[in-house]
């Protein structure tokens, strides 16, 4: 796995050697950023962090800083490798290790706000992302903000706001939503 383009472009990352998390592949970030073109100062948050490639690639692509949520333990130890390998820290990189609605709600009380949000449950467990989670995510977004959701295509993760793009790359389904 590397980083598509950028900054940081043919970088390689570290990524896990368990199921428990799924990276998104070159191939499909590839697609996803054509697909968002500029991200350049954007304030980027990514749920579900995984390996942290999607706020990686975004930073290497001119966002202004990027917050990564990761509760899995092994693999918030993947996303602080791939950060210091790139020399990534705070203010333009914060790690969170802990859990994506605690993490929102704390975005919330500190008015953050972001222009870019990132949205990769694990597969089969779209549900964690009900009403709460959703009315949390409208808290903090900037105005014209997206949302880039990933999903498995038989049980997408679908939100309440208008798609501006959705492709699908074998199982996987990427929406793009636009407030």
């Amino acid at each position: 796995m590397r980083v598509v383009a950028g900054k940081f472009g043919g970088r390689r990352l570290q990524a896990p050697s368990s199921a428990v998390t799924r990276p998104t592949s070159d191939r499909v970030r590839e697609s996803l950023f054509s697909m968002l073109a500029d991200v350049n100062g954007a304030s980027v948050l990514d749920l579900f962090a995984g390996t942290g490639a999607l706020a990686i690639e975004a930073l290497s692509r001119g966002a202004q800083k990027a917050v990564l949520v990761e509760r899995d333990r092994g693999a918030a130890k993947i996303i602080r490798a791939n950060l210091s390998a790139l020399e990534l820290t705070e203010p333009v990189a914060r790690l969170i290790c802990g859990d994506a609605i605690a993490a929102l709600e704390g975005a919330a009380r500190r008015s953050e706000r972001y222009d870019l949000v990132f949205l990769d449950p694990p597969y089969r467990k779209p549900a964690m992302l009900g009403a709460e989670p959703a009315e949390l995510i409208g808290a903090i977004l900037a105005p014209s903000a997206r949302i880039v959701t990933e999903s498995d295509r038989r049980e997408p993760l679908e939100l309440d706001l208008p798609i501006v793009h959705q492709r699908l790359y074998g199982d996987t389904l990427i929406q793009i939503y636009q407030i």
